[in-house]
């Protein structure tokens, strides 16, 4: 029945869509989706040890969106399913999709969906990258473009902006002694310390008889819950989008939003992926076309620091906290996972490292990358101050830098600003990145 209503919609968007024609050849499309092959002896990314699946469910792949307009630079967005990309592997690939295909690095947004489910494609925790899955991952980033770009067709842009407020929660909770929850019992919880945001983005491009050529959809929290537990899987996000793809045809993918500081508490893997296919379908089935007045990307290198820490205060907030939450049994272990890094980045401390930030232009629709698991009321306010009506926030995109919290939030404490690879910024750098992509937008917009 819902994909019935779907089909019904689109014959109606494909009459509004008549009414100009002579926007909608100007510009075209090209999808595809490369699966990056994986087994059971890599180790998996997103936990506190190393781990190892058993199996997979779904695929794990690189998806490539490719637009171009008559008059503008082309550009593409490859959403891969992994829980990070860095830019040791991304800016050569970069290159070879320039040397290819003739799409600059600046008009080339890569995104990571952040599945917890996946070979390891950075040191993180206790267990470092797997470099055979990494290689495949960049041939695959590569190769999705490579196709996209071979098989472009006049396309008619068309967004809608929904909600979907009941997948997910903000994560960061007050807890009665003071601390910010992150695992073990929560029974003492007093409340969040963050906003959650609900919108769900989606970006359809269809051809000229409404059939669909490629979709994004994006939502914010964090891609945690496979559908078979254990095994390896694109997660519940990654999920719903194949599912999709297999009913409306074209090529689907995820887009994580501002998620660092949100997670699916609230419901099990099933649930989320069956709310989250539904708001979707629901959502497209809104969505309006748009006019493709000007296609743009803006890509600049951002500075920021290795934030300066104290060891003894970092020893007592991790070691207090594992001890009570997580039990005498396993504190220990895990408090030696952070002991290691901080060890590692002490010598690091003050040095200053760049990364990328990205804003692309669709119409009146704006995408903004950003290089981290950012903080949801980082997200929020980079599209409060967007000078666009439409601004969807990608996180982990290009590069992966840890977490960034807002300067609330390092205050608060918590998992998500212990000093370690998975957060390592100074404070402020959040803010910083905030007032950077909207100078971005601002330039995009012709505002200054």
């Amino acid at each position: 029945m819902r994909t019935k209503l779907i089909l019904i919609a689109a014959c109606c968007w494909v009459l509004a869509a008549a009414v100009d024609r002579g926007w909608a050849a100007e510009l075209r499309v090209g999808a595809s989706a490369v699966e990056v092959e994986a087994d059971d002896t890599m180790p998996i990314a997103g936990g506190i040890h190393s781990g190892r699946s058993k199996g997979q469910e779904g695929k794990l792949r690189a998806t490539a969106v490719v637009v171009e307009k008559a008059g503008a630079i082309p550009l593409a967005i490859v959403s891969c399913d992994v829980l990070f990309v860095t830019r040791d592997f991304v800016d050569p690939a970069l290159e070879e999709i320039e040397e290819r295909c003739g799409i600059p690095a600046s008009h080339v947004l890569v995104h990571a969906t952040h599945t917890h489910h996946a070979p390891s494609c950075a040191p993180v925790h206790a267990y470092d990258r797997c470099d055979v899955f990494v290689d495949r991952l960049k041939k695959a980033i590569v190769q999705s473009v490579v196709e996209a770009r071979s098989h472009m067709a006049d396309t008619q842009f068309a967004f809608a902006l929904g909600q979907e407020a009941t997948v997910g929660m903000n994560s960061r909770l007050q807890l009665k002694d003071g601390t910010i929850y992150w695992v073990g019992p929560r029974d003492d919880a007093i409340g969040p310390t963050g906003p959650f945001d609900p919108d769900l983005p989606v970006f359809a491009f269809r051809d000229p008889t409404g059939k669909l050529q490629a979709m994004l959809f994006g939502h914010s929290s964090h891609t945690i819950g496979a559908l078979t537990p254990g095994a390896r899987s694109p997660g519940f996000y990654g999920m719903a989008a194949q599912a999709i793809e297999s009913e409306l045809g074209g090529k689907v993918a995820f887009l994580e939003g501002a998620s660092g500081s949100t997670h699916v508490y609230n419901m099990d893997a099933h649930e989320a992926f069956r709310r989250i296919k539904q708001a979707v379908l629901a959502t497209l089935g809104q969505a309006q076309p748009q006019k493709v007045e000007r296609l743009e990307s803006l890509k600049r290198s951002f500075r920021f620091k290795v934030r300066t820490f104290d060891e003894a205060a970092e020893e007592k907030a991790v070691v207090d906290y594992c001890t009570k939450r997580i039990g005498p049994q396993h504190a220990e272990s895990v408090a030696q996972v952070f002991r290691d890094m901080r060890k590692n980045l002490a010598p690091q401390q003050g040095q200053e490292r760049t990364t990328w930030l990205q804003a692309i232009r669709i119409g009146d629709v704006a995408l903004v990358g950003v290089p981290a698991e950012f903080f949801t009321k980082l997200g929020l306010d980079i599209k409060q101050r967007s000078p666009f009506k439409h601004t969807v926030v990608a996180e982990l995109s290009n590069d992966w830098i840890g977490y960034l919290p807002d300067r609330e939030a390092h205050k608060l404490g918590g998992y998500q600003v212990w000093t370690g690879y998975h957060s390592y910024a100074e404070p402020g750098t959040g803010e910083r990145m905030v007032d950077e992509a909207v100078s971005m937008l601002n330039q995009l917009a012709g505002r200054n």
